[in-house]
Formats: structure tokens, C-alpha cells, sequence
């Protein structure tokens, strides 16, 4: 048995461990210290005991205060819905226009409306419905199927080119090059009238030259100079605003491919309250017609 090591300088006795020269004191612990884990230890058990706490293979340990959180949350949304019913019931018998002059009905929607677009819209609009490449930017007054109320409920309604709904919103470009309507060089022209329109043009013969393949392949649907056409979902050309990109190259690319951008028909997902609601909002962020 080796003797005790007692430190020099503390008087206190050392564990016998050393590293390096270098004793450990055999400090007992502190009793403020054990007291809390003791107590720790019995609150521990009595939590055990008492509420949910013991995961099992299939189930787990109820506790026996019968506690569950889960129900705690569906008694709480129950209560949330209660009391939502009657502006609900109101909703639901009121049009789009009475919801945005009633005062309590618009606050009401608009909340409701801005709560269901962050679960259901803003993973393609963005947070603050500013848009993205392909996906449109709902704060600007530039609308592919038009911003009045009732163009925005169809849209979110029906959604655009989905097979969900028989009154989805559709058109359908042509693909000029992949449809062999067009070659490459009258891509080309036609993309620099385009950009003309909006005076971004560098050539002006082919411009000129493009505005004649223009009026024969697009001014049908995108109406001369480019104003666009919200009954056909045509985009206006003649304005900074571009859903897939304004440069040169993406302008052709868009003329020789298409685009066929799919929205979801959110009235065979979400309740007709819901797309009120979500109608309401969008129509508010500034762009509304």
C-alpha cells in the first residue's frame, strides 16, 4: 500500500494521479453541488413517474397525470378555430369585394392571407413575394393573368398549365426552334426587336429585321409593342420587368424552347376561406388592380 501524498503548499491529500509533476488534489465536492443533483435525481424520478417520459417500442410511458402535449396543441387549435368560425362563416358568404371593404373581415384576411402564403406560396415567390427566375414577383403591378381580385382568385384557384383543374390557367408558347418553326439567325432578330421594344437593342437592322418575324409568330399573343395580353397569359415585352431573365441570350432561349412554368390548382388543396384569404394579401402587396 503506498503512502498517502499530502500537497505542500495546501495541506490537502492528492488522488495519487500525476502528469508531468503535476498532482491532483483529492478535493471533496462541494455540498450546494451534491444537494442539487441529488435533487436533481428525485425530480428526475418524479418526472418519470408523472409525466410522459419513457419511450417504449411501440408506445411510451402516459405518466400518471394522463399529460400529453400533442393534446395540449390540438385543444389550443381547436380553441384558435372556434373562435376564427364566425369571420370564417363570413368569408365564406361574402365576395371579394365586400371581404376589401369590410374593415374587420380585411384585417382578417389579410393575417389569415399572409400565414397561408409562407406555408403554401412563399418556397416559389419568396418571403416577401419578390418572385424568382420563372416564379413572379407579386409586388409589382405587372400581372400575367391579370391582378384584379377575381383574376388573382382564378389564378390561385385554378393554378397555370396543371392537370388538377379543368379551369387552370393555360398557354402555350410555341418552342420556335425545337418546333422547327424558326432557324437559329430569325431567333436572333426577333430577339434583338424585342429588345428593342424596351430600348435595349444594339442592332438595328436586325431589329428591324426582326420585327416582320415579330408580327408574323408573336404579335398575336403579345400584341404590337409588346403591351402583352392577360386574357392569354402574354407577357408584356416592352418594360424592364422579365420572369426568366431580359439579356439577349435568355430571350432566345425562351423564343426557341418556351417556357411551360406549372402552378399547382391550390383550390383542390386549400378551402375556398383560404384562397379568399390568400387573394386578399397577394392583392395588397401593391400590385393589385
Amino acid at each position: 500500500m503506498s503512502e498517502k501524498h499530502i500537497d505542500d503548499v495546501s495541506g490537502i491529500e492528492t488522488t495519487g494521479h500525476e502528469w508531468d509533476g503535476i498532482r491532483e488534489l483529492d478535493n471533496p465536492l462541494p455540498r450546494w453541488w451534491l444537494y442539487i443533483l441529488y435533487a436533481s435525481i428525485i425530480w428526475s424520478i418524479g418526472y418519470a413517474i408523472f409525466y410522459p417520459a419513457i419511450p417504449l417500442i411501440s408506445s411510451y410511458t402516459k405518466g400518471t397525470l394522463g399529460y400529453s402535449s400533442r393534446a395540449e396543441v390540438h385543444d389550443a387549435m381547436a380553441a384558435a378555430k372556434a373562435s376564427q368560425a364566425v369571420y370564417l362563416t363570413k368569408l365564406s358568404n361574402a365576395s371579394l369585394e365586400e371581404i376589401r371593404t369590410d374593415s374587420e373581415l380585411l384585417e382578417f384576411s389579410l393575417a389569415g392571407g399572409k400565414s397561408a402564403f409562407n406555408v403554401n406560396c412563399s418556397q416559389c415567390h419568396g418571403s416577401g413575394a419578390g418572385g424568382a427566375p420563372g416564379y413572379p414577383n407579386l409586388n409589382d403591378d405587372e400581372w400575367l393573368w391579370g391582378g384584379s381580385l377575381d383574376a388573382i382568385y382564378a389564378t390561385i384557384r385554378h393554378g397555370a398549365r396543371n392537370d388538377q383543374s379543368d379551369d387552370t390557367r393555360l398557354s402555350q408558347m410555341p418552342a420556335f426552334l425545337a418546333d422547327g418553326i424558326l432557324d437559329r439567325g430569325q431567333i436572333s432578330q426577333i430577339a434583338e426587336h424585342v429588345l428593342s421594344l424596351s430600348g435595349q437593342s444594339t442592332d438595328a437592322v436586325a431589329a428591324a429585321a426582326g420585327k416582320e418575324l415579330y408580327v408574323e409568330n408573336c404579335q398575336a399573343c403579345h400584341e404590337e409593342g409588346g403591351i402583352g395580353n392577360a386574357e392569354l397569359g402574354a407577357p408584356p415585352l416592352n418594360n424592364d420587368i422579365w420572369l426568366y431573365g431580359g439579356d439577349k441570350k435568355t430571350i432566345e432561349q425562351s423564343i426557341a424552347y418556351s417556357r411551360n412554368g406549372v402552378m399547382p390548382a391550390w383550390g383542390k388543396i386549400l378551402d375556398d376561406e383560404t384562397v379568399k384569404q390568400l387573394t386578399i394579401y397577394v392583392h395588397s402587396l401593391g400590385g393589385g388592380q
